[in-house]
């Protein structure tokens, strides 16, 4: 893992869609659409535009949880945003979520259309409109919301750092590998310190707070994000395995994992979800079938 040659930065930078690697089409220096296009509307109260990467997964799985629950109220059209395709970019995406990522949010439960994006921000107005799932006591509420921001701030190193150079960067750089892993692996010890004494995230009590967190380091312990559990030597974390282990478990959890994936296994695909019904009769191997 060595690089080639030494990059001097110009002047001025001007962008170079060439040089973006894997993901260079997705990418661009600009907001604002590329194409006009209306967005579809279900028949649910909340209609979530998204894809099953760890920021989609946190969604649909508070969703199936809530709904789990019995907050009959939670449900939900899910509508597939192919990132690959540039759908973020349209018209009516970006008038839900002007940063044009997944996830973004209609909330149609009230009087008027709420839009909602950011994913830490649609796990809190969901959880705070059901009352559940966010801690009832001060201050464990208060340690939830802590450990929820720190999975926003945190997450970018191990996605769009770590994840990026490891994974899918054009060519192996050894300096901005070794600086994200040595990142990424102190957030994975942060957790670990944390969940030797704590069964989750908040203490006692299953929150959005482990919902977010699991989305991202929970699978990556689980092995399920960049193949990179045995490099960064997961297994080390014995309480985040113990924890992400406990998660992975949960039915809705399972269920979660599966709406708006257009990835992997086609028994795991649920493009769209419209119905409960839909994880039995419309994944990918029977629509293909």
């Amino acid at each position: 893992m060595t690089e080639s040659t030494e990059y001097t930065p110009p002047k001025v930078w001007h962008w170079d869609a060439e040089s973006g690697g894997k993901f260079a089409s997705i990418n661009r220096p600009v907001a604002g659409p590329t194409h006009d296009r209306e967005l579809p509307v279900g028949e649910h109260p909340f209609q979530l535009y998204s894809l099953a990467t760890p920021n989609g997964v946190k969604v649909t799985v508070l969703l199936e949880e809530l709904l789990a629950a019995g907050h009959s109220g939670a449900e939900y059209d899910a509508w597939l945003i192919d990132i690959g395709e540039g759908d973020q970019f349209s018209s009516g995406f970006v008038e839900v979520n002007p940063n044009s990522k997944i996830p973004a949010l209609m909330d149609r439960s009230g009087k008027a259309p709420q839009r909602v994006f950011e994913s830490g921000a649609i796990l809190l107005h969901l959880a705070e409109k059901f009352g559940a799932f966010l801690p009832k006591d001060p201050a464990a509420r208060t340690e939830a919301m802590s450990w929820l921001f720190w999975q926003m701030g945190s997450a970018p190193y191990l996605g769009g750092g770590f994840g990026h150079f490891y994974a899918y960067a054009p060519s192996k750089m050894e300096y901005p590998i070794n600086r994200f892993s040595m990142e990424a692996k102190r957030q994975l010890d942060v957790l670990d310190r944390h969940l030797a004494e704590n069964e989750f995230m908040a203490g006692a009590e299953y929150s959005i707070a482990d919902i977010a967190i699991w989305s991202w380091y929970g699978q990556l312990v689980l092995g399920r994000l960049y193949d990179a559990a045995e490099f960064l030597d997961v297994k080390s974390y014995a309480n985040v395995m113990r924890w992400a282990k406990a998660i992975d478990a949960r039915p809705a959890v399972q269920r979660g994992r599966m709406v708006n994936r257009s990835f992997g296994e086609p028994e795991t695909q649920l493009r769209e979800r419209h119905s409960a019904e839909d994880f039995e009769t419309k994944t990918q191997d029977k629509v293909e079938a």
